[in-house]
């Protein structure tokens, strides 16, 4: 067997743990997991060697080591490489009087199937800010390693997955005189409006354990982790005195130091270029955490930016997207389509447009973060209340005839396409016992605590009429597996979802984008089109976005591209992973 040391045991790519098991528990024993080594540290009978190990991690990789028999001692042997990880070890013993899991609701839990599949669970970790794996190490652990278990949730509807585990069995690994097994890398797509897939996940898992006779199930959560920590306390663990220990790299950086106050408190848009300039040393300093304004310097040249706006963004660039009006007609002279509309001039004329196109979108013509929009109205009493609602947003409203399609995000940074999302409305689906408020309630915090407080779904007349719409109230129990729209806007700031399609997007689409870009005169810009499907070429264009949300559109590297055109030639560290280029 090969390892980093040759009195270590590795166990993944090309090891069956069930032949190297002896009476005795096994000796220093370390596991691959793609992206970084599990270590158990009872295996091992010297600190130091112990140590050795962490401190031999591999560029770009988050080792773990866990179960050390003195954390103190083995952070003694190297203080300056490791440090105790500020999480906690939960435990669920399994009994005999343990009850089954309730079946979950839209979704089912099951055994990795596929390669294939193994890139997905990367692109979960990718979403949830958890470094990935190589795929072939994800498939040849899963069938190779029968100490290792992969588990996935899948939707019912389309087959996609939303969620892995990964388990490890103690006594097939290590011969475990506890017949112990962990939990690690549990993850759920932050998109998906599915509940209870964490908790189903968790309790698959640890159904397998109990029926392969083991005595527990341990697993590591960060100690802020209320949501986390809440979910495992409800599903009967129990904290125990198991601390881990890990090596001080750039991934871990947040739980062994301090970085200045305020870039902490900067939301994710401008967190994720703090964070990307920083690795390139780049200094960042803070202007303004609240607006995500900083000051980025290197080479003795020193940028203004505000999230994804900075000072290359001329003002007339910027007043030329704020005003929709003025974007549609410069777009248009360039030849990009545009829907019919009119500027609403509160009269019978906007009635008569109305009747004349059938079904309308009005906004105001100058906003963002989908205030004051009403998309789908088709009747003059609709209209009506529309027109208000985009007045009290700016005095000047535009009507626009609804084209068909899904919502497109492109965003161009220097002449180029680097993301392409569908943005879709926020959505619940019914488990048979939770009214129509109690799952938006839901589906808003859970927007809320994967976007950093940028998404939340609003209780107001828009959702209440959404939902009147396709024949339910606020108080109505939604069947099981039954989904409802609750929003008509695709809006990430009233809980929309934001869907990655940059490998699939029509070349056709992204030429439109750049040139609208072009036509605005915007080095940075996120352009809207409302387009039937993403491989075709049909498509109307919406508005264009001064500022748009870098962080909402990973893995793909938007910070990157971002920075690289902020300072071009400044070093870019390797990554673990690089989402395949679209172009």
């Amino acid at each position: 067997m090969t390892a980093d040391h040759s009195e270590a045991i590795t166990l993944g790519l090309h090891d069956a743990s069930p032949q190297h098991m002896v009476d005795a528990m096994a000796d220093n024993v370390v596991v691959e997991m793609g992206w970084g080594r599990l270590i158990f540290g009872q295996t091992f009978a010297e600190p130091e060697k112990l140590a050795e190990v962490l401190r031999h991690e591999g560029l770009g990789r988050r080792d773990i080591c866990i179960y050390a028999r003195e954390p103190h001692v083995l952070v003694s042997m190297a203080p300056a490489e490791l440090f105790i990880d500020p999480s906690h070890t939960y435990r669920l013993r399994f009994t005999e009087k343990d009850e089954p899991a309730p079946p979950p609701t839209g979704f089912s839990v099951r055994e990795l199937a596929s390669a294939e599949e193994a890139d997905e669970v990367n692109r979960v970790y990718v979403r949830c800010g958890m470094v990935p794996a190589p795929v072939d190490v994800l498939w040849e652990n899963h069938t190779s390693n029968k100490s290792l278990d992969y588990l996935v949730a899948v939707r019912d509807d389309d087959g996609s997955l939303v969620g892995t585990v990964t388990g490890v069995d103690h006594a097939r690994l290590f011969s475990d005189p506890e017949d112990g097994s962990s939990l690690w890398t549990l993850a759920v797509d932050p998109t998906t409006s599915l509940p209870g897939v964490g908790a189903a996940l968790t309790r698959a898992l640890a159904g397998l354990y109990r029926e392969r006779g083991r005595a527990y199930m341990d697993l590591s959560v960060t100690h802020d982790n209320a949501a986390a920590i809440g979910l495992y306390e409800k599903l009967g663990f129990e904290r125990v005195p198991v601390m881990a220990v890990k090596r001080k790299n750039a991934i871990n950086e947040p739980l062994f130091t301090h970085p200045p106050e305020t870039v902490e408190d900067l939301n994710p848009y401008a967190r994720i270029i703090a964070d990307e300039a920083m690795r390139r040393g780049i200094w960042v300093e803070v202007l303004d955490a609240g607006a995500g304004e900083m000051r980025l310097s290197h080479g003795g040249r020193s940028v203004i930016t505000r999230e994804s706006l900075s000072e290359y963004t001329s003002a007339v660039a910027m007043a030329r997207c704020d005003d929709k009006r003025l974007t549609r007609r410069l777009v248009s002279e360039k030849g990009i389509a545009v829907p019919k509309g009119r500027l609403a001039t509160f009269d019978e004329h906007d009635h008569a447009f109305l009747e004349e196109v059938g079904d309308v979108v009005v906004k105001p013509t100058r906003g963002e973060q989908g205030k004051g929009i009403t998309v789908g109205v088709n009747g003059p009493d609709e209209l009506d209340a529309a027109l208000v609602r985009a007045r009290e947003e700016h005095p000047n409203v535009l009507i626009e005839q609804r084209a068909p399609g899904d919502d497109l995000r492109l965003v161009v940074i220097d002449g180029r396409v680097v993301a392409a999302a569908l943005r879709k409305p926020a959505e619940v689906v019914g488990t048979g016992h939770h009214t129509v408020r109690e799952l938006i309630e839901a589906q808003s915090r859970r927007r809320a605590a994967a976007t950093g407080g940028e998404s939340r779904i609003p209780i107001d007349a828009v959702t209440e009429a959404t939902v009147a719409e396709a024949g339910w109230s606020f108080d109505d129990v939604l069947p099981e597996g039954e989904r409802l729209r609750v929003r008509r806007t695709a809006n990430l700031h009233q809980g929309g979802t934001i869907h990655d399609v940059t490998a699939t997007v029509n070349q056709h689409l992204c030429e439109v984008a750049v040139t609208a870009a072009a036509a605005i005169g915007i080095p940075v810009t996120g352009i809207d089109l409302l387009v039937p499907d993403v491989t075709g070429t049909d498509y109307v264009f919406i508005e264009a976005n001064e500022r748009p949300g870098l962080a909402n559109h990973e893995p793909q590297p938007t910070a990157k591209a971002f920075v690289d055109y902020l300072f071009p030639g400044s070093p870019a560290l390797p990554q673990a992973w690089t989402p395949e280029e679209s172009q």
